[in-house]
This record gives C-alpha cells, sequence and structure tokens, in this order.
C-alpha cells in the first residue's frame, strides 16, 4: 500500500469492520424482499449498526473530533476544526431492493476543507480512497480521470430528476458517492446533482480533486442543500454550459 496517514489509516480499518455487518445483511435482503413486513425496517437497523460501529471504531483513535453523520447528524466534540463526515450506506434504495450498488463513505473535515476521503463497496470490493496532496487510488492503485473532450463521447451521473431535456448521456445509479468515485477512475466523466447531504459527497470531493477532476465551489459548513458539479476539466466548461440552469 502507498504511503496513507495514522488518519486514513483509522478510517480504513472502520469501514473495513463495518462492512463485514453490511456484506451479511445485503446476504439477507433477498429472503425479505418477499416477506409481508418487507425489508425497510431491517435496512435501517443495518445502517444504525454500521454507522455505530464507524463512529465506535474512529473515536478510538480520535476521541476528541466533531462528528456528522447521516444518522446522528452533527456531533460537536472538543476538537472542533476537525470532524469525521460518515455516511453508513449511501445507496440505501439499492440496498434495500437487493441491487448491489452502494457504498459506505467516510471523510474528514478540517475547518472548511476536506483533506482525507475514503468510499468503500463492499460488494465489489472496490476500495477508494484520497489524502490532500497525495493522489486517489483504488485498491492501491493510482486512478487520474478521463481525458474525453468530446461531449458525445461522455457519460454523465446525476441522482434526481431532471427537470429539462438534456443532450448527452448521464445515467441515475443511486449511489451519488459511486458516482463520485467512478469519476476519480475514468468511468464517468462528470455528476450533477442538487439538494445533496455533506456526508452523500464530502468522500468524493477530495477524491475527484486528487484524481485531477474539478469540482464548483462549496460552503462546507453548510451540509444541507449542496449543488455539486463535478467533472474531468477537460470537459468542464462544456458541461456548466449544457447545465447552467439546472
Amino acid at each position: 500500500m502507498n504511503s496513507i496517514s495514522a488518519n486514513l489509516n483509522l478510517m480504513i480499518k472502520a469501514c473495513e469492520k463495518a462492512s463485514k455487518v453490511l456484506i451479511r445483511d445485503f446476504g439477507e435482503i433477498e429472503k425479505l424482499q418477499v416477506s409481508k413486513k418487507g425489508p425497510s425496517d431491517f435496512v435501517t437497523n443495518s445502517d444504525l449498526k454500521a454507522e455505530k460501529i464507524i463512529i465506535e471504531e474512529l473515536s478510538k483513535g480520535r476521541p476528541d473530533y466533531s462528528i456528522i453523520s447521516e444518522e446522528n447528524g452533527v456531533k460537536k466534540n472538543k476538537d472542533k476544526r476537525n470532524t469525521w463526515v460518515i455516511d453508513p450506506i449511501d445507496g440505501t434504495v439499492n440496498f434495500l431492493h437487493g441491487i448491489p450498488h452502494f457504498a459506505t463513505s467516510i471523510a474528514l473535515k478540517h475547518e472548511n476543507e476536506i483533506i482525507s476521503g475514503l468510499i468503500f463497496d463492499p460488494i465489489k470490493d472496490e476500495m477508494f480512497y484520497a489524502e490532500k496532496n497525495n493522489g486517489a487510488y483504488l485498491n492501491n492503485k493510482r486512478i487520474r480521470v478521463s481525458k474525453k473532450n468530446n461531449m458525445r463521447e461522455c457519460l454523465f451521473a446525476t441522482s434526481g430528476k431532471v427537470e429539462r431535456k438534456i443532450e448527452f448521456s448521464y445515467r441515475k445509479s443511486g449511489s451519488a458517492a459511486l458516482d463520485m468515485a467512478y469519476i476519480a477512475c475514468g468511468r464517468y466523466d462528470g455528476y450533477f446533482q442538487r439538494n445533496l447531504h455533506l456526508w452523500d459527497v464530502a468522500a468524493g470531493l477530495i477524491l475527484v480533486q486528487e484524481a485531477g477532476g474539478v469540482i464548483n465551489r462549496i460552503n462546507l459548513n453548510d451540509y444541507k442543500d449542496l449543488k455539486i458539479i463535478a467533472s474531468t476539466p477537460d470537459i468542464n466548461e462544456k458541461l456548466m454550459e449544457k447545465i447552467s440552469n439546472f
């Protein structure tokens, strides 16, 4: 493994421990699809269990860091300059329906900047991670954004409703975190979405940036209603023009 910080190592271990619960629970989803009660409550419990494990593991190493998480919201501790940003299951609807496309996302925010990020897809065993000024990686292999500059050859991602016709190819995968990770490794060429929470995209922000991509300016102290436009530098102006009113 390339040289990583103690904080990123802590994030990886927390994520790997939580993923064991998610893999086990995901294996039970198919059985629950045909039950009267359905899998909704089960998935909520999986979310909570994974988040609890992650917070416990991170707190062992950095007990004073603050926390922002999907299930528990904002918890300000002694160290308010450093904040863990956690989404135990990004792609909950996919998880709920037994679709193997979801991820755990953990980021470290220092003041108003993301300095470390990790996105782990436990089903495909793909771990994306990045640290400030240290590059972006997929399973220990350096990754970069794509070099395409023709919009017709590009593939973009979004998560929500598209109000008007857009003249390029895009997909809705159901996981903002993986959409951002896929830009970082060249699978997608861009991503655009409104009304996101910080935990949806925090890790993805640094992944895209460290892989050579660009992102619109964001105030990371506003953790709700974020608007994200992320892409490769070669296509950014063309994408911005196409979605100027989205």
